[in-house]
């Protein structure tokens, strides 16, 4: 399946969160613009940059009108650990069978150290109040993704 394209609806999904709770992405329709990024796996050094700088612009978030969601293949046990370990104040949700990374294309084989394997390739889509998938982020770098993410919803808000 190809990666999901600007313009179209987002893929539609129900996950269970860090807290066991079910997140929605039509819970957000109409209310915020979401930041849906997939990351490989918790408590890795670029994944934990990743959602620490995410934690640290949650205001600025909010006063965009925006909330962020981390999508990962990790258990929910792993995710609660995660989110307790680094104080983290977004939901976490669990994609266990890759279901949602499938419908968004972002399970692909992937090589790392002469290996090759299934698994995510850390994406970010930002959707907005439509639901409407209004950018991609595809070249994710940990340790800047938190001001590329702000710069993105800044440029939308001035247009």
């Amino acid at each position: 399946m190809g990666l999901a394209k600007i313009g179209n609806l987002a893929p539609q999904f129900n996950l269970v969160s860090q807290d066991s709770e079910t997140v929605s992405l039509k819970d957000f329709r109409g209310k915020s613009s979401v930041i849906l990024y997939f990351y490989p796996k918790a408590m890795t050094p670029g994944c934990t940059v990743q959602a620490c700088g995410i934690r640290d612009i949650k205001r600025e978030l909010e006063g965009l009108n925006a909330v962020a969601l981390g999508l990962s293949p990790d258990p929910v046990n792993k995710l609660s650990k995660f989110k307790g370990k680094y104080d983290l104040n977004f939901p976490l949700l669990y994609d266990e069978d890759h279901k949602v990374a499938d419908k968004y294309g972002v399970w692909a084989l992937k090589k790392f150290m002469g290996k090759e394997f299934m698994g995510v390739l850390r994406t970010t889509f930002l959707i907005n109040e439509e639901g409407r998938i209004e950018d991609i982020m595809s070249k994710v770098k940990t340790k800047s993704h938190h001001d590329d993410v702000l710069r993105l919803l800044k440029k939308r808000g001035s247009k």
